[in-house]
C-alpha cells in the first residue's frame, strides 16, 4: 500500500462499532468494569483511551514501527523519552537540536545527573569522540532546526548500534510521509505533531513510535506514570489532520522549492538553507534517506535590520512561532525557537539575528514571491 493510501486507509478510519467514517471522540475519564475476573482494555483514560489509541496505532503504522503514544506536545514527547535515562547516565544531541529539547537537556535533566554532550552531528568522526562508557543514546534531528543541516542516519545507526546504543531522531520536520529513521533502523521517532501532522495551527501534540516491544514498556511506564497524556479532542484533530498530510506537504514542498529559488538570487538575502537546492551541504545524504525536501527553509539577510524591517513589512505570511500550517509562517530563530540558547553559542552555530525561517504554506506561491520581494526592498 503506498504512502497516501495508508493515510487513509490504515485500519483506524472507521468506527467498528457503528461504521461511522471517522473514530469518535470518547470524552471521557474512567470506565465501568463488567467483571472483576477479566481483564479489559480501558480503567481511567490517562492510561488509555480508545479516540487516543486511534491515533497511537496509526502513527505507529505510518512509521512503520511497534507501537505509537500520544502526548500533550511535542516537548512532552521528547522529555517522557528521556526520562527512560538513569542518572549518571550520558546522550550525545546533534549541537543546532530544536531550542526547547537544548533548554530541558541542559536546564533540567542535568539537574538529576543526566550528561549530555553536544555535537556537530554531520561529523560522525566527532560523534564517535564523545562516546563514553556510560553513554546509552544518540538524539538527532535531521534535517536540523533551523538550518536544516543534514545527518547521515544510516551512518550514525550503524554507529550507535556498533556501541549498543539508542538512536532517537526528532522527525518533525519531515514527518512520516518524507522520512521514516525506524526503517533506516533507529529505535524511537518524535513528532512535535502541532507541526505538519494537524497541519491546520489549531492543536498541540506530540508522538512518540518506537520498534521493540521492551523500549515500549519502557516508555509507556513514563506515560502513563507521568500523565503527559493528549486529550481525546486533540487526538482526533491530529486523525483529521494525518488524512490530507501528503497533499499539503506535496504543494508545501513545490512552493517551498520555487521560493527558496528565488530567494537565492535576491540581493537583499546573503544565503539560503534548504535541502531542494543543488549547493546544500548534505543534499545528497538527504535525498538517499528521505522522499523529499521538505517545506520549511531558512536565509540569512544582508543585516539584522534587513530580517527585522521584513518581519514588520510581510503581510501573507504570520511572523509566529511554530511551523507546519496550511498559513506560511516566519519566524526568527533567535528570539523565539532558539531563545533558550545563549547567544554566543547561538552564533557559533550559525544561528544569527539576520537568520529567518519559513515554513511555507498553501498560498500561492507566486503571491509568496511577491510578498517576500516587497518586503524585502
Amino acid at each position: 500500500m503506498n504512502f497516501g493510501t495508508k493515510l487513509i486507509h490504515n485500519g483506524n478510519e472507521m468506527d467498528p462499532q457503528t461504521g461511522a467514517l471517522s473514530i469518535p471522540i470518547y470524552q471521557v475519564s474512567t470506565y465501568h468494569h463488567g467483571d472483576m475476573e477479566k481483564p479489559q482494555e480501558y480503567d481511567y483514560s490517562r492510561s488509555g483511551n480508545p479516540t487516543r489509541k486511534a491515533l497511537e496505532d496509526t502513527i505507529a503504522k505510518l512509521e512503520n514501527g511497534s507501537r505509537g503514544f500520544a502526548f500533550a506536545s511535542g516537548m512532552a514527547a521528547t522529555s517522557s523519552v528521556l526520562s527512560i535515562f538513569s542518572a549518571g547516565e550520558h546522550l550525545i544531541v546533534c549541537e543546532d537540536v530544536y531550542g526547547g529539547t537544548y533548554r530541558i537537556a541542559t536546564g533540567y535533566f542535568s539537574r538529576f545527573g543526566l550528561e549530555v554532550d553536544f555535537v556537530d552531528a554531520g561529523d560522525l568522526e566527532a560523534v564517535r569522540g564523545k562516546i563514553k562508557p556510560n553513554t546509552r543514546a544518540l538524539f538527532l534531528e535531521t534535517p536540523s532546526n533551523p538550518l536544516l543541516k543534514i545527518t547521515d542516519l544510516k551512518g550514525a545507526i550503524r554507529l550507535a548500534k556498533e556501541h549498543g546504543l539508542l538512536t532517537i531522531v526528532d522527525n518533525t520536520f519531515m514527518s512520516p510521509y518524507l522520512q521514516r529513521p525506524l526503517d533506516l533502523g533507529a529505535d524511537v521517532v518524535i513528532h512535535s505533531a502541532t507541526k505538519f501532522i494537524g497541519g491546520h495551527s489549531d492543536v498541540i501534540g506530540g508522538l512518540a513510535v518506537v520498534r521493540g516491544e521492551e523500549l515500549a514498556r519502557r516508555i509507556y511506564a513514563v506515560q502513563n506514570g507521568f500523565g503527559a497524556v493528549l486529550g481525546p479532542q486533540d487526538s482526533w484533530l491530529l486523525l483529521r489532520g494525518l488524512k490530507t498530510l501528503k497533499v499539503r506537504m506535496d504543494y508545501q514542498q513545490q512552493g517551498a522549492q520555487k521560493l527558496a529559488a528565488w530567494l537565492e538570487s535576491c540581493p537583499k538575502v546573503r544565503e539560503v538553507f534548504y535541502p531542494g537546492l543543488e549547493g546544500h551541504r548534505g543534499r545528497e545524504v538527504h535525498f538517499s534517506q528521505a522522499d523529499g525536501p521538505g517545506c520549511v527553509l531558512s536565509f540569512a539577510t544582508d543585516s539584522v535590520e534587513t530580517a527585522r524591517s521584513f518581519m514588520k513589512k510581510i503581510k501573507l505570511a504570520a511572523v509566529a512561532v511554530s511551523l507546519g500550517g496550511v498559513e506560511t509562517i516566519v519566524s526568527y530563530p533567535a528570539q523565539m525557537s532558539h531563545a533558550a540558547m545563549p547567544k554566543a553559542e547561538r552564533e557559533r552555530l550559525g544561528i544569527s539575528d539576520s537568520l529567518l525561517r519559513v515554513s511555507v504554506g498553501l498560498e500561492d506561491v507566486d503571491d509568496l514571491i511577491d510578498d517576500f520581494q516587497q518586503a524585502l526592498k
